[in-house]
Parts: C-alpha cells; structure tokens; sequence
C-alpha cells in the first residue's frame, strides 16, 4: 500500500469515527432537551454550596489577607471554578454501565461494531452540551452578577486543555468503577465509597493544600488531584501541592500522563470483567 492510500485509509476511519461520536453526541442531545427543565434545576446546587463557603471563608479572612498563599479573592474565585468543573465534567458511567449489566440489556451493546466505552464517551459529550447552556453559563453569569466572581483564566489556552483532561479522566475513572459491575453486579456501595473519597482527594471540599503535609504528599501521587484541583490551580495559574511548585505547562503533562494511565486501567479492567458477562442479567 502506498503512502497516499495509507493517508486515505487513516482518514477515511477518523471520519467514520468522527461520524459516529458526532450521531451520538447529537442524538443524546435531543433525547436530554425533553428533561431540560429538570436539568435546570441543578443550577441552583452549586451556588448553594459557594454561598456556604463564601460565609466560612470570609470569617476566616476577616483578620488576615492571605491563607496558605490564597487571598479571599483567589479562595472564592477557586469554589467557583470548582463549581463550574462540577457541571463541565459529571457524568453518569458507572450507573449507566452497572444497569446495562444488571439487566442483561449490555448484550445488545455487545452486538455492536463499536465499542460502549466509545458510545458512551459520545454520551457524555452530548450531555454536557446540553448542560452547557442550561446549567453552565447561567452558573457562570449567576457567579459573575451576584457573587462578583470573573472566572477568567490567567492562561487560557492551558486551562481549556487541563478542563478537557479533567472531563476524559472524570468519565475513565466513573467508567471503572461502573466495569466492576461484571464481578459485584450492583455497584452503589463502591460508587459511593469512591465518591467521597474522591471528592475528598480531588480538592472539592477544601484545596489539597490546607491538608496536613504528610497527607499532601500523598495525595500528590495519587490521581484524584488532577480532576479537579490541578484544573482549577491551572485556571488560577499557580500550582502547587506538598511543597511542590510546578509551571503550567509541567502539571498539565502530568495531567495527560494521569490519562493515559487511567485509560490503560480501564481497558485492562474491561479485558478482565467482559469475559465474566453471561448476558442474562441479574
């Protein structure tokens, strides 16, 4: 095969890729607009959540400027961003994939020339599209008007790359835990678990580096970090975690190495679990 056809080949896939994701994408979109309305709803979560902890952190800066490097100004404009990354990145893979499982109705995914890790991927795209005009820019105005709180990245350009990691590794770590269906069956215990500890470890609740130093040092090795706080320090500019400042553009390699990683996790976990499927149900 000559090179030219070789290109033709690469990108004739690509497109059929291409094309199948964009369906996908499209067609979840219209299936979610009916639900929109409730969809909406969860606009008001967020900054629920930010009001609570513009009142604990304003009484904690009340005699002081700065907190472990952070002014209030820098404190609230990270609950922002986490607030805004909560609405970019969620999904529900692992449910979605526990139920097919539970059901036996994953045969029908089985039968497909694509796989569901793909299918599901196009999903969540066309979730979060939708969620993007009816939950996330009315919480970014709302944050903006209300709060006073610009959620201007200091560097653009890596900030969308790092929030585009996230929602990758957001969906590859639910996508695992949603996998271990095909030994558990149901899933809602370790779902749970992994949640709270998630959120815990990612820097939802408090940034990491409030932490005591030995959990820091933990918690930098771990990949938790980089679904929420390495995002939200990269929109910010400035990481740092167990006294360890990286630039921008090193973190976020990190970040694309944590990806890669966790992709790997999960086809070797769907290597191991697929072959446990009896396709009856349960």
């Amino acid at each position: 095969m000559t090179g030219l056809g070789r290109r033709t080949k690469i990108g004739k896939k690509i497109g059929y890729w291409f094309g199948v994701l964009k369906a996908t994408a499209f067609s979840t979109y219209k299936e979610w607009a009916a639900y929109r309305s409730q969809m909406a709803i969860s606009i008001f979560v967020g900054p629920v959540f930010f009001l609570i902890q513009l009142f604990i952190w304003r009484a904690v800066y009340a005699t002081r400027t700065t907190l472990n490097g952070l002014t209030l100004e820098q404190m609230l404009t990270y609950y922002g961003i986490v607030a805004v990354i909560g609405y970019l990145t969620y999904d529900s893979a692992d449910w979605d994939l526990q139920w097919l499982i539970r059901n036996g109705s994953f045969l029908t995914y089985m039968l497909r020339p694509v796989s569901y890790c793909f299918l599901a991927f196009a999903q969540k795209i066309g979730h979060r599209l939708l969620a993007l005009w009816v939950e996330i820019i009315p919480v970014g105005l709302l944050f903006l008007f209300v709060f006073k709180i610009r959620l201007v990245p200091a560097e653009p350009g890596w900030a969308l790359f790092s929030l585009g990691l996230s929602f990758v590794l957001v969906f590859l770590t639910n996508y695992c835990i949603g996998i271990t269906a095909f030994w558990l069956t149901k899933t809602e215990g370790i779902r749970r678990a992994f949640l709270t500890l998630r959120n815990l470890s990612a820097g939802m609740l408090i940034p990491l580096n409030f932490f005591p130093a030995w959990m820091q040092k933990l918690l930098f090795y771990l990949p938790f970090q980089f679904i929420t706080y390495v995002p939200t320090r990269v929109f910010i500019g400035h990481y740092e975690l167990a006294g360890i400042s990286l630039s921008i553009p090193r973190v976020v390699g990190l970040q694309v190495v944590a990806t890669l990683v966790m992709l790997v996790v999960a086809r070797l976990l769907w290597a191991c679990g697929i072959k446990r499927f009896t396709g009856v149900g349960a």
